[in-house]
């Protein structure tokens, strides 16, 4: 038994020993990195500005008789403005290959003119008004496909807006309802990746349940359970035995 489990532990370890380096190397990162910065926290503002009821002169029998089919009406702000965002159904949008069935649609509640899609001075004004930091914008690009890792699909067409910051952050505003859908910085796109290395998500499926996390798992418990036997045979079992020696010994020398 103990030259198998040392046979056993031998190849488990060579086969097991780059993703055990992975573990330790990301793991120790995602400890390292609090959290909420790794989450932008620090990167954005979050202001509080009630509504105005007043102020809503578009009202919203005029908003349904305008738009007629429109589903999922919200009250909300752009920026110091009261605005409507409602959706209604698509005409020929098509985001990655993939017929989107909604458009959001974004209304001044005071006028009722129509704001979306917002244009390039508008989303700059946006993300000006988010970022907490005072850093020159370096790039303005819209997206209408094949969006990054960062941001999803659903949010398309969007803004991103980079900073000139030694962390390389960047703001996503949705080009038809003007909210926030995202934001990254170099740590936190390193901190992605970190964290798909840790789980083992070596595809684009984005899933921690995958087969090869499976087998990794259990190929390291079978590496663990050897690695406990063989301290068994060559600590446990050798003091044992060194014990019963001396004993003996002692018992020889006695009789002498």
């Amino acid at each position: 038994m103990h030259k198998t489990a040392r046979t056993l532990h031998k190849w488990l370890m060579l086969f097991l020993g780059l993703q055990f380096v992975i573990w330790s190397v990301t793991g120790t990162y995602m400890v390292f990195m609090h959290i909420d910065y790794i989450h932008g926290d620090s990167l954005i503002s979050n202001p509080q500005t009630k509504i105005n009821p007043d102020k809503m002169q578009y009202s919203l029998a005029k908003l349904l008789q305008t738009y007629p089919e429109a589903e999922q009406i919200s009250v909300g702000k752009l920026m110091q403005q009261d605005v409507y965002r409602f959706s209604i159904p698509a005409i020929n949008t098509t985001i990655n290959a993939t017929i989107k069935p909604t458009q959001q649609v974004l209304l001044n509640a005071q006028t009722g003119e129509r704001l979306s899609p917002l244009n390039q001075t508008a989303a700059i004004a946006l993300a000006q008004y988010y970022y907490l930091g005072n850093e020159a914008i370096t790039k303005v690009s819209l997206l209408n496909d094949n969006p990054p890792f960062e941001l999803s699909a659903r949010h398309l067409p969007a803004w991103r807006i980079n900073f000139d910051h030694f962390s390389a952050p960047s703001l996503y505003i949705s080009a038809d309802s003007g909210l926030l859908v995202g934001k990254r910085h170099a740590f936190w796109r390193l901190f992605d990746w970190v964290f798909r290395f840790h789980v083992m998500d070596y595809g684009d499926a984005e899933e921690i349940d995958n087969q090869l996390l499976f087998w990794i798992a259990l190929f390291s418990t079978l590496a663990t359970v050897s690695g406990l036997i063989l301290v068994y045979f060559r600590v446990l079992r050798r003091t044992k035995n060194k014990r019963k020696s001396m004993l003996s010994k002692r018992k020889h020398s006695g009789v002498a």
